[in-house]
């Protein structure tokens, strides 16, 4: 029985020794198990494949962390990106079991094979990236890379419906090297995962609001080499609230000051004229937010531009007013003036005609006349009397109507009605297309 007990206690010390030599819980046994406690290059330059027709396929996710600035003038977008890259490596496999179920290494970033995947629109410099310095494995062979960028990407603008726009920017990711064949992009999560979680953690967005994200692979051949791309298309929207109370309210105000100012009695030319000026400044500050390579008028432009050229048609009929109303005080004022001459003269004749008999108590002798060549120049007289008369009463009767002051009511009356049909018409026409697109926008 004695030697029964001592040869179970030896198998079992035996099983216990077997069992903790095979068995090793240390993160340094799995990396000299793997070959990486020594310095490896060829673990760093070549590609993880152990047949190298194998499609190394590399998962590209991207998450948005904020819009930090769109710059209208320079056509870029400022962001902030999260990447993770998940990709297979055929030398780095180990089963759990072996290790006290390790299922998860780190090491450092060096150490390994990385995808060389740059971003083409990218205009950052490479401080802006921060890399994770460490990469994680997993048993089955997934290496996962991270990283963090403050990226400025160029994005083609389309300002028409400005400040009411969408913009569309596309960020896309491509091998420097590789092609298709050896190196394929694709996505992990799906593009509605993506687009929700960055909705969920975004930091900021300043002006402009996420809307959605939408993914695109393929390949492409230049130079008979494809090559494979993964697009990020990022959809983005303007608040527009602080450019309507800014830029668009004023002008509306400015508009109906002008409407106004054809009820004003007196000095309106000068009233008009500050609109104008005050437009102007509005048009300067337009200038410094809108890029000049826009091959469509913005309709913001359009706006500002018809309110400035309806504003400065009005100072030109209101100078043509002043001048007709001139026009007409002067034409009178030379009438009247030309019928109190005459009335002045016809008196004078009249009267040296009518009262000979002063005339011979100053010491006049007047002139012995037949009756008859008396009454014939008295006839004459009277004759020409009438005559003149009728050309001042006809004077009077075309100044009394006021002819150009009429024509003038006539035209101010006529260009209000027009500048108003043209203001209502063109309102209803912007409203249409920026409140119409805005609210598309919303609901999709």
């Amino acid at each position: 029985m004695s030697g029964l007990t001592i040869l179970a206690f030896l198998a079992v010390t035996a099983a216990g020794v077997s069992s903790s030599e095979t068995s090793d819980c240390s993160y340094l046994s799995l990396l000299t198990h793997l070959n990486l406690i020594q310095t490896n290059s060829s673990m760093s330059i070549m590609r993880p494949v152990k047949n190298w027709t194998t499609t190394t396929l590399v998962y590209l996710d991207m998450v948005l962390y904020g819009i930090l600035e769109v710059d209208e003038m320079s056509q870029t977008v400022t962001t902030h990106i999260q990447t993770q890259m998940k990709w297979r490596n055929e030398f780095l496999r180990w089963n759990s079991s072996n290790f006290c179920e390790i299922k998860t290494l780190t090491v450092p970033r060096k150490m390994l094979w990385v995808p060389d995947v740059a971003i083409q629109e990218d205009t950052s410099d490479t401080g802006s990236i921060q890399n994770s310095p460490l990469l994680t494995l997993t048993n089955d062979g997934l290496v996962i890379a991270n990283g963090r960028q403050r990226l400025t990407t160029t994005c083609q603008f389309n300002l028409y419906l400005f400040p009411f726009d969408t913009q569309r920017c596309r960020i896309t990711f491509s091998s420097m090297n590789y092609d298709a064949e050896s190196m394929k992009l694709s996505t992990f999560n799906s593009e509605a995962t993506l687009s929700l979680v960055s909705e969920q953690i975004m930091i900021t967005q300043g002006e402009w609001q996420l809307l959605n994200m939408t993914i695109i692979y393929f390949s492409f051949d230049i130079q008979n080499v494809s090559q494979s791309r993964l697009i990020y298309t990022v959809f983005i929207m303007r608040k527009p609230m602080l450019y309507v109370i800014n830029l668009i309210v004023p002008l509306l105000y400015f508009l109906i000051l002008d409407l106004a100012s054809f009820f004003i009695r007196g000095e309106k030319l000068s009233f008009k004229v500050t609109v104008l000026l005050s437009i102007s400044v509005l048009l300067l500050i337009l200038q410094d937010m809108l890029p000049s390579t826009e091959d469509k008028l913005p309709l913001m432009a359009s706006f500002c531009v018809s309110v400035f050229t309806l504003v400065g048609l009005s100072i030109l009929e209101t100078m043509l007013m002043d001048f007709l109303l001139g026009l007409d005080d002067y034409c009178g004022n030379k009438a009247q003036n030309a019928v109190n001459s005459q009335e002045v003269e016809i008196q004078l004749e009249g009267n040296s005609h009518k009262d000979p008999s002063a005339a011979e108590e100053r010491g006049q002798v007047s002139p012995v006349m037949k009756p008859s060549e008396g009454e014939l120049l008295m006839l004459i007289l009277e004759e020409v009397k009438v005559a003149r008369q009728e050309t001042g009463r006809q004077v009077k009767d075309d100044r009394k109507p006021g002819r150009y002051a009429r024509l003038a009511q006539i035209i101010d009356s006529v260009y209000f009605f027009l500048y108003f049909l043209t203001i209502a018409t063109y309102l209803m026409y912007m409203n249409v297309e920026w409140l119409g697109s805005y609210l598309s926008n919303n609901k999709e």
